[in-house]
């Protein structure tokens, strides 16, 4: 392969270690590459991933402990666990976190790790803005959860509709921390969408055409898109909320003629591509994981990648039908009544293209593909009773039911987190180097499905008794009790489940730090994308060389030719086309402080909104542009640092001195074709 090198980075002179910010007196550049100030300085797209996951996980067990509040609450007639101000706040606060603050950061925990490694770039586009968009997501949920603090949580639901979100309604300061608090942790999705955007076009490694991408990189990049344009939109209408409620604007006070509708179109707008921004990540996990463990690649591999995109642009055109019982008239209802069904034909083509991919395939029923199977079926029964709703007289007996509770957690429980779950099992080696224990992986799984089943099926029945969705209690004669008992029992059984995950983690990086096993080489389940050709953990310069691709599941290629009959057959060692993941001298970014200080400038500005106090959005002001002004001035590589120094052996996107791309060595037999024959 053709070596590309660069020059190391013109730099005026005497900025060496951090001695262009000393002379400005901002603050020394960070030169820790272990211990938590490495952490918080870190600009590696691969770190910020692991930070944006244990981030999620921790705000999964603050929206558990509330999900399991509500269940206590109902598990008998004239529940006193919780007051009804204090349900409302507990039940709204529960589907915020668990849709902003956990399925959302867990997806782009896999998105940050695994793009760049996908498409073979060294680091995402803008690795200080990436360590942004994480700081500013993290301190925007502490923001938005600090509302406890201070009189409670938002009540209103996670919709929280105006005029309802107004200030007669809702005296104390909860809402005002949604609506400012969202808005916050909005600028970090927004810019970590833009970033990825950027990597995945223009970062891609030679070769790496759209179409010879993962179809988890295609996800991932659909939901970006989709996160593009809906988060304006949500952002618009949390701004407007704010105004009411912070400064007595009459944009949705209807007594001064307002629309009383306007808060409900502008916030499904959002919200039902946001579906699809919580669902089509682990859409691409699930077609990561099952071809893997089919010992099959992927079937249909344009349908999957057209489906993944027609699901993001027919999302936009169903977002009424969350508003059939608004009275927005039958022309209305009728359109988005058809449109609704329509949508269920991509996702159709996907259930489809994943049954084909593991029928005849040699199946390894592995944690990860246990929970990618689980995703199938459980999305399945949602997608199904989702579809029920287009029905527009069943949808308006239904709205507002325990019908629609079930609905909604068997597509994002049973879609989104089973297929993180599958994930998580699937790349823990490559980003920690020890594989988690598949025998308890597989007890986490199976209580995950007992407990997530037993929790949400019975509500299917209970919304068709009639009991509603925001229903604080209920008494013994309305014939609840038996299933919400059970629904109960469930939810115990899923954080029981959780349990089991955590102690997975810690057990199995006991046993490894013992050396009782062994570290899982770069390659652990014969995998199929460029991800799994460095070594495990990852390499904090990702690749030694830039990896030239010559089809899809090009890493496959590389291990796999066909015999004469047509049949897979392994010519090489994973050995000896993965990469040693020991170049030297590569040129990286390097770390800052700057993202971390410029997020925490955000807490103080939103707490001065909200308590329309200037004296305490001053800090916040002040810590911004001194912020800013260290950014500018911050050379955003230094040769001297431990973390990026010397040139890179081999550049990205290299290639040979005639202009034409570096070849890369396939093994002998292996043709660089786009089709393979599944594994005899």
């Amino acid at each position: 392969m053709a070596i590309v090198e660069q020059e190391p980075l013109a730099l005026p002179a005497g900025t060496g270690t951090g001695s262009s910010l000393d002379r400005l007196g901002v603050l020394s550049r960070p030169t820790a590459t272990t211990g938590w100030r490495s952490w918080i300085s870190t600009v590696d797209h691969k770190k910020i991933g692991i930070m944006y996951g244990t981030g999620a996980m921790f705000f999964f067990l603050v929206g558990g402990i509330e999900a399991l509040l509500i269940r206590v609450q109902l598990a008998q007639p004239d529940g006193k666990v919780l007051s009804a101000s204090v349900y409302n706040q507990v039940y709204t606060m529960h589907g915020i976190t668990m849709i902003f603050l956990v399925v959302m950061p867990l997806a782009n925990a896999f998105a940050n790790y695994l793009l760049p490694l996908q498409v073979g770039a060294r680091d995402v586009a803008f690795p200080r803005l990436n360590a942004l968009s994480f700081w500013i997501w993290g301190l925007g949920g502490l923001f938005l959860n600090s509302s406890w603090l201070f009189g409670g949580g938002a009540d209103g639901g996670w919709f929280n509709y105006a005029p309802n979100s107004g200030v007669a309604f809702s005296p104390h300061h909860g809402i005002d921390f949604y609506s400012v608090g969202l808005q916050i942790v909005g600028i970090g999705s927004l810019i970590s969408a833009l970033n990825l955007i950027v990597t995945v076009i223009n970062m891609r490694a030679p070769g790496m055409t759209l179409f010879r991408m993962p179809v988890f990189t295609w996800m991932v990049l659909v939901t970006q898109f989709l996160l593009l344009f809906a988060l304006p939109v949500i952002s618009v209408a949390l701004f407007l909320l704010m105004f009411d409620r912070t400064f007595d604007a009459n944009f949705f006070n209807v007594a001064q003629g307002a629309d009383p509708l306007l808060w409900q179109h502008l916030f499904w707008i959002f919200g039902h591509p946001e579906v699809y921004i919580l669902i089509l990540p682990s859409f691409g996990i699930a077609s990561e994981v099952i071809p893997v463990f089919s010992r099959k690649p992927i079937y249909g591999y344009p349908f999957m990648v057209f489906s993944g995109i027609a699901i993001g642009f027919m999302g936009w055109g169903v977002w009424a039908h969350h508003m059939f019982a608004s009275g927005i008239g039958p022309i209305s209802v009728a359109a988005f009544s058809i449109s609704t069904m329509f949508i269920a034909v991509p996702t159709g083509v996907k259930i489809l293209n994943w049954l084909a991919t593991m029928w005849g395939g040699k199946i390894r029923f592995t944690t990860s593909m246990l929970f990618s199977v689980g995703l199938v079926t459980m999305f399945t029964i949602g997608g199904l009773s989702g579809v029920s709703h287009a029905v527009s007289p069943a949808d308006t007996q239904q709205t507002d039911t325990y019908y629609i509770v079930a609905h909604f957690h068997y597509v994002i429980f049973g879609g989104a987190l089973l297929g993180l779950f599958s994930g998580l099992y699937f790349w823990w080696p490559k980003a920690f180097g020890y594989m988690l224990n598949e025998r308890i992986g597989k007890w986490h799984f199976w209580l995950t499905l007992i407990g997530f089943n037993l929790t949400f099926a019975p509500m299917h029945w209970l919304g068709l008794q009639g009991m509603s969705r925001r229903i604080v209690t209920y008494q013994e004669s309305d014939g609840f009790t038996f299933w919400n008992q059970a629904a109960t029992l469930g939810a115990f059984i899923i954080a029981l489940s959780v349990l089991v995950l955590i102690y997975n983690v810690f057990a199995s990086y006991a046993k490894w730090k013992k050396a009782e096993r062994p570290n899982p080489g770069p390659d652990p389940w014969d995998a199929r994308g460029l991800e799994w050709m460095v070594p495990s953990p990852t390499p904090e310069h990702n690749f030694d060389e830039a990896p030239v691709v010559h089809a899809q599941d090009d890493f496959w290629h590389r291990k796999y030719g066909e015999d004469e009959e047509g049949r897979a057959v392994r010519v090489k060692a994973t050995e000896e086309v993965a990469q040693r993941g020991d170049a030297k001298d590569v040129h990286l970014p390097a770390p800052s402080y700057f993202p971390i200080l410029l997020a925490a400038s955000l807490p103080f500005i939103g707490y001065a909104v909200i308590f329309k106090n200037l004296w305490i959005g001053v800090p916040g002001v002040l810590l911004l542009f001194w912020a800013v002004y260290g950014w500018v001035f911050e050379p955003p590589d230094d040769p001297d640092l431990p973390h990026g120094n010397g040139h890179e052996e081999a550049g990205h996107g290299g290639g040979s001195d005639d202009g034409e791309p570096a070849q890369a060595a396939l093994p002998e037999g292996a043709e660089a074709t786009s089709e393979e024959a599944p594994v005899g």
